[in-house]
């Protein structure tokens, strides 16, 4: 009789894990989420498929510079003062990682999920409905001068170490080669062989379609517990009744944390709020995504428009919007794209998944058969195909020959 499989989130982590388990395997597969596929975080990314996205935020030197940054109200950094009492257990273990030993030991970890990721997004894709969502393009960073590139040395030397070497345009170079970028843009450093989403909403929604199509089941409800015997999972409990099953794999984001919970499991796991702006139906916008280091944002030309998405807020999960970060947002998109123009904005808030430590929870926790792929922080859409890749090859007994040690979620226990 074939395995139960259930998948707990319906995002780009879960989907992917569930078109590669479909092909792996004759496993009966079901995904649950409260919300259709696409529809979550995964919706409201800046869908860049970041290869050289491999340094966490927590870098030497944060610890002295968050006060500042807090405090300067140009600066993409905002907090809830009044949720900051129940962060603090949670950034004292995050910003223990802010030194150049652990720095280098997650980029070695981060690089291992998010190096390939092109491949690993036309190796889901090849063959299907989705492939046409997938466009492969450069990455460019975007920076006032030399001495705003300098500074931001550290990072590039790790991405220097993992294979990542931009080519540098400087003055009249950058604006021919960017021709919408404000003047006072004066250094793009590029990256090749990098990639992006046209609509990630709609590229999850595409891939959930050939989930679908291999058989595999979607089941709208919202998962409250687990049922044992003898210490193995035998059934997922929901708001639309128990679902049986041999095996489970939790992709439920930051939501994830109080599912651990209910296995003995603390997990210092804190909501990352992530905002972005669409410009729709937008001009003078630039041709492939571009970073924009002085606001911390990248701007994607996507189907609807320009997508400007970044911008960092600690405020836990149920507090709405901020008006003053989409206003900052939408500040900073002008000044660095002084020729755009659009016909409307949609404005959206989401929530990262953001471990202590900056490195996804891949594995089985302990023998129950329940294994876990959430945690990404800003890597979800970068890194959910191969992610899904690894789980899936775990869940049906084959084994990837690739060590991820560094992502046991065990390792908090």
């Amino acid at each position: 009789m074939p395995e139960r499989v259930i998948i707990a989130g319906a995002g780009i982590v879960g989907v992917s894990t569930g078109i590669w388990l479909r092909r792996m395997s004759d496993a009966e597969v079901t995904i649950i989420d409260r919300l259709p596929p696409g529809e979550g975080t995964s919706h409201g990314n800046a869908g860049v498929l970041a290869a050289c996205s491999i340094a966490p935020v927590t870098a030497p030197g944060l610890v002295r510079k968050a006060p500042g940054m807090l405090l300067n109200p140009d600066f993409p950094l905002f907090m809830r003062w009044g949720y900051f009492p129940k962060l603090v257990p949670w950034l004292i273990k995050y910003l223990s990682n802010a030194n150049d030993s652990d720095t280098r030991r997650i980029a070695k970890g981060l690089t291992h999920i998010v190096g390939d990721t092109v491949d690993q997004h036309k190796s889901l894709v090849a063959g299907t409905d989705a492939a046409d969502w997938v466009h492969e393009s450069n990455y460019s960073f975007a920076y006032t001068n030399r001495a705003a590139f300098s500074a931001d040395a550290y990072t590039w030397g790790l991405r220097h170490e993992a294979g990542f070497e931009p080519e540098i345009r400087e003055g009249d170079a950058a604006r021919e080669f960017e021709p919408n970028l404000s003047p006072t843009i004066g250094l793009l450093a590029t990256m090749k062989d990098h990639g992006y989403i046209r609509d990630p909403g709609g590229y999850v929604k595409a891939l959930a379609r050939v989930f679908e199509g291999l058989g595999g089941t979607i089941l709208r409800a919202e998962i409250k517990d687990f049922e044992f015997e003898d210490d193995r999972i035998r059934s997922v409990l929901t708001d639309a009744g128990p679902q049986p099953c041999d095996r489970a794999i939790l992709a439920t984001g930051v939501w994830s944390k109080p599912l651990m919970q209910k296995l003995g499991l603390k997990i210092p796991l804190e909501t990352e709020r992530g905002y972005h702006i669409i410009f729709k139906d937008a001009e003078g916008i630039p041709s492939h995504p571009i970073m924009i280091a002085s606001g911390k944002f990248v701007a994607t030309p996507m189907d609807a428009g320009l997508r400007c998405a970044g911008v960092v807020e600690f405020g836990g999960l149920d507090a709405g919007p901020a008006q003053a970060v989409f206003n900052l947002l939408r500040k900073q998109a002008k000044a660095a794209l002084p020729n755009l123009s659009y016909s409307e904005e949609v404005e959206w808030l989401g929530h990262r998944p953001a471990p202590a430590d900056s490195l996804p929870l891949i594995g089985q926790v302990r023998q129950t058969g329940i294994f876990t792929a959430f945690g990404h922080h800003h890597i979800g859409l970068t890194g959910g195909p191969k992610t899904g890749r690894i789980v899936a090859s775990l869940v049906a007994h084959r084994p990837p020959n690739t060590d991820i040690g560094a992502f046991d979620p065990m390792r908090f226990a």
